[in-house]
């Protein structure tokens, strides 16, 4: 019977189970005529992740068609030129189409649709990505941490928009602890010669929601690990007929955590799961951004190869999954699966795709074109992550002003407010003259919102030490690659922070932890008693990239604004923005004393 998704909603609130049925099923007569049906079937598994509000090939931040230094593309429209392909090839009763998770975030375009035309309004829109989604003809998504961050109410309008299941096995009612979203989907596929194929579609996101969106799910909803959860799901699913057991995991597969011990469960554990959890065959993997086109992990148990695969971000991969059955003492055994991932930048994006979305996409064109205001000088972004530039001064000061302003009329108002921020994109740039909101945006492309944090000064040496691990070490003398010198330890832009309002040096020549040198506040070497406010962020202040103190310490103040529209707003009430009154070279790196620039 074909898929009804009202009484799948039923079901689930009910058994906390999700049925969807697809294809027709054999009857024994029709079964019985076969005297000696083929020995096997092969179908495939379609997966993406990590789509973060992407429908079109399009920087909404730079207004122009996505480009990067490999040539990649992205966006649901070229995902489902290659989806189309890939069903035409196998036959469209041989396939499904899944996802694992951060849909809904990411975008002006998302955005738009969450806060400037909200799709919660009565009346109001369908999210573009439940359109393109719906579309294509998705068959289950799992949950992402992104999807929680305009709020539960949002993510609970998007899953009604939503044609196909949402699953979170491990997000649970904070109450009840039953599943606060259909764990997992079960569908059939109709083969040729006989018994159908059951497929179980089995949802797991990342526990460091918690965490990371604290202010939106506590007292709501919990999250408990991967693994647990999958031990308990894959022997129901088996128990009630799964031929195939594949698990969406927004979770990475390397087996670590970037927030340390805030973290209580392991953030990126795909891989545990895969070699702890018996009766999985294959795992779509999402979260950490990251191209697998197929990565083997044995279970301990069985002792057999689960297949693992992550297509790259933003819909620049599309993940296949090849499965091959043998139907042998009356039921169906999984004999082979391999996997691999397509480059949507061989495919020109779909027209279907284009006509649904065209509205949408030129409303928010004319959004982030709206002109907020005018800068007296250009300001780029493209040395930010080795030298003390404007730009990253501009977000360093928008948020100290905020952090000041809230805490004046607090005991906490007469201590120095410093800020911490990030080379977030090395393409970020505000022109000279006209700013328009999508220059400010630009800044700032995560929906993060500020804090402020009490540390002491022996902390906030802590602090820049461990961001300076950033740095490859370099001796006095050594050429300098400018392009060799960042992101020591894969340690991505966006968790290295400089911190404004104090004054410091780095010496690369040091190792990591021995090389902020001269820090000083006003003119003068920092007490290490001394007490600062720091202005940060709240994926930093949640225990984002694991820096030391600032999760565990004081919260003096905290807002539900996203740093970005504060940014724009800033901008709007100033009328200019002038670098002069806000931008000065505060830190530098050096070697034995000499500045490296």
């Amino acid at each position: 019977m074909a898929f009804d998704r009202r009484t799948f909603l039923g079901t689930t609130a009910a058994t906390g189970a999700a049925v969807a049925l697809t294809g027709a099923t054999t009857t024994p007569a029709a079964a019985a005529q076969q005297s000696r049906p083929p020995r096997t079937y092969a179908f495939t598994v379609m997966g993406t992740t990590d789509l973060h509000g992407n429908v079109f090939n399009w920087d909404y931040f730079t207004d122009k068609e996505f480009d990067d230094k490999a040539h990649n593309d992205v966006g649901l429209a070229k995902i489902s030129t290659l989806v189309n392909q890939v069903r035409e090839e196998k036959g469209r009763g041989n396939t499904l189409m899944i996802d694992a998770g951060d849909t809904i975030q990411g975008t002006q375009l998302s955005y738009y649709y969450a806060k400037v035309d909200p799709i919660t309004a009565r009346r109001g829109p369908v999210h573009p990505m439940a359109q393109a989604m719906n579309a294509i003809g998705y068959d289950a998504a799992a949950l992402g941490n992104h999807e929680f961050n305009y709020g539960i109410p949002v993510l609970r309008k998007f899953e009604e928009q939503c044609d196909f299941p949402l699953l979170g096995a491990n997000a649970l009612d904070a109450k009840t602890l039953r599943p606060a979203f259909p764990p997992y989907s079960m569908h059939r596929l109709c083969t040729p010669h006989g018994p159908d194929v059951k497929v179980a579609v089995l949802g797991l996101t990342n526990p460091g929601i918690a965490i990371w969106d604290k202010a939106n799910v506590q007292g709501k909803m919990t999250f408990p690990g991967l693994e647990e959860q999958a031990a308990k799901y894959v022997p129901r699913l088996r128990s009630l007929g799964a031929d195939v057991v594949i698990v969406s995991a927004h979770s990475g597969s390397s087996g670590t955590s970037s927030y340390g011990d805030q973290l209580p469960y392991i953030e990126n554990a795909a891989a545990l799961v895969a070699e702890q959890v018996p009766g999985i065959d294959a795992i779509l993997v999402g979260h950490a951004h990251t191209e697998i086109p197929e990565y083997r992990v044995k279970n301990k148990a069985t002792g057999k190869d689960v297949v693992l695969s992550e297509p790259l971000k933003w819909g620049q991969r599309l993940t296949l999954f090849d499965f091959e059955l043998t139907w042998a003492k009356g039921r169906w055994s999984v004999a082979k699966v391999a996997a691999r991932v397509l480059n949507s930048n061989t495919a020109a994006e779909d027209p279907k795709i284009v006509r649904l979305l065209s509205d949408e996409h030129r409303k928010v064109v004319a959004y982030v074109n709206q002109v907020i205001g005018t800068s007296t000088q250009a300001m780029s972004s493209a040395d930010g992550p080795f030298k003390d530039v404007a730009i990253i001064d501009l977000i360093s000061h928008v948020q100290v002003e905020t952090v000041k302003t809230a805490l004046a009329a607090t005991e906490w108002a007469a201590l120095p407010v410093l800020s911490q921020a990030s080379c977030f994109s090395r393409t970020a740039a505000i022109p000279a003259g006209q700013v328009t909101i999508k220059d400010a945006a630009g800044l700032y492309p995560f929906e993060n919102t500020l804090e402020a944090r009490l540390l002491t000064g022996a902390q906030l040496k802590d602090y820049l030490e461990f961001s300076a691990k950033y740095y490859a070490r370099t001796a006095p003398g050594d050429p300098v690659d400018p392009a060799k010198l960042t992101n020591a330890e894969n340690i991505p832009d966006y968790n290295y922070d400089a911190v404004y309002g104090v004054t410091y040096d780095i010496d690369i020549a040091q190792p990591a932890g021995s090389r902020i040198t001269g820090l000083s506040f006003q003119g003068k070497p920092v007490d290490p008693a001394a007490q600062f406010v720091l202005a940060v962020n709240n994926y930093r202040a949640s225990g984002g990239g694991n820096f030391p103190h600032v999760p565990k310490a004081k919260q003096l103040w905290a807002n539900s604004e996203e740093i970005r529209n504060t940014i724009i707003q800033w901008v709007k009430a100033k009328g200019t923005v002038d670098p002069a009154q806000f931008a000065s070279v505060d830190w530098k790196l050096t070697r034995a004393g000499v500045p490296v620039f």
